[in-house]
Protein backbone atom coordinates (compact mmCIF):
# COMPACT_ATOMS: atom_id res chain seq x y z
CA UNK A 1 0.00 0.00 0.00
CA UNK A 2 1.69 3.51 -0.61
CA UNK A 3 2.57 6.08 2.20
CA UNK A 4 0.28 8.94 1.99
CA UNK A 5 1.99 12.09 1.24
CA UNK A 6 2.19 14.47 3.79
CA UNK A 7 1.12 18.10 3.18
CA UNK A 8 3.34 20.35 4.30
CA UNK A 9 5.24 21.40 7.25
CA UNK A 10 4.63 23.89 9.59
CA UNK A 11 7.68 26.18 11.11
CA UNK A 12 7.93 28.31 14.35
CA UNK A 13 5.86 31.42 12.87
CA UNK A 14 3.04 29.11 11.71
CA UNK A 15 3.55 29.38 8.19
CA UNK A 16 3.69 26.06 5.68
CA UNK A 17 6.53 25.20 3.58
CA UNK A 18 5.96 22.37 0.79
CA UNK A 19 8.60 20.13 -1.30
CA UNK A 20 8.10 19.72 -4.83
CA UNK A 21 5.78 17.15 -4.16
CA UNK A 22 3.60 18.33 -1.41
CA UNK A 23 3.45 21.10 -3.50
CA UNK A 24 2.04 19.09 -6.11
CA UNK A 25 -0.64 16.92 -3.79
CA UNK A 26 -1.72 20.12 -2.41
CA UNK A 27 -2.69 21.92 -5.18
CA UNK A 28 -3.42 18.83 -6.98
CA UNK A 29 -1.50 19.45 -10.27
CA UNK A 30 1.36 16.85 -11.29
CA UNK A 31 4.73 17.19 -10.07
CA UNK A 32 6.36 18.26 -13.45
CA UNK A 33 3.90 21.28 -13.32
CA UNK A 34 5.14 22.60 -10.32
CA UNK A 35 8.81 22.25 -12.31
CA UNK A 36 7.04 23.85 -14.81
CA UNK A 37 6.44 26.57 -12.77
CA UNK A 38 9.93 27.03 -11.22
CA UNK A 39 11.10 26.68 -15.22
CA UNK A 40 8.58 29.83 -15.92
CA UNK A 41 9.76 31.73 -13.12
CA UNK A 42 6.22 31.61 -11.38
CA UNK A 43 8.62 30.18 -8.37
CA UNK A 44 11.91 31.45 -7.80
CA UNK A 45 14.06 29.00 -6.96
CA UNK A 46 16.53 31.69 -5.78
CA UNK A 47 13.85 32.48 -3.19
CA UNK A 48 13.24 28.58 -2.08
CA UNK A 49 14.54 27.14 1.29
CA UNK A 50 16.03 23.77 1.71
CA UNK A 51 14.96 21.14 3.98
CA UNK A 52 16.47 19.01 5.84
CA UNK A 53 17.33 16.37 3.17
CA UNK A 54 18.48 19.00 0.89
CA UNK A 55 14.75 19.65 -1.05
CA UNK A 56 14.04 22.79 -2.36
CA UNK A 57 10.83 24.02 -0.09
CA UNK A 58 8.22 27.01 -0.72
CA UNK A 59 6.18 28.66 1.72
CA UNK A 60 2.14 28.36 0.63
CA UNK A 61 2.21 31.70 -0.24
CA UNK A 62 5.13 30.90 -2.79
CA UNK A 63 2.90 28.23 -4.02
CA UNK A 64 -0.48 30.31 -4.05
CA UNK A 65 0.92 33.18 -6.00
CA UNK A 66 2.98 30.73 -8.49
CA UNK A 67 -0.92 28.89 -8.85
CA UNK A 68 -2.51 32.44 -9.68
CA UNK A 69 0.51 33.89 -12.13
CA UNK A 70 0.06 30.51 -13.71
CA UNK A 71 -3.82 30.82 -14.05
CA UNK A 72 -2.96 34.73 -15.40
CA UNK A 73 -1.00 33.60 -18.24
CA UNK A 74 -3.42 30.63 -19.48
CA UNK A 75 -5.88 33.19 -19.58
CA UNK A 76 -4.40 35.50 -21.81
CA UNK A 77 -2.88 32.76 -24.21
CA UNK A 78 -7.04 31.40 -24.35
CA UNK A 79 -7.76 34.90 -25.53
CA UNK A 80 -4.94 35.50 -27.47
CA UNK A 81 -5.72 32.25 -29.44
CA UNK A 82 -9.65 32.94 -29.85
Amino acid sequence: MPRPIEVGREDANGDLWFTIREAAAFTRRGIQTIYSWERRGHLDRATATVDEHGRRIYSQQQIAAAEHRARQNTAVVRRIAS
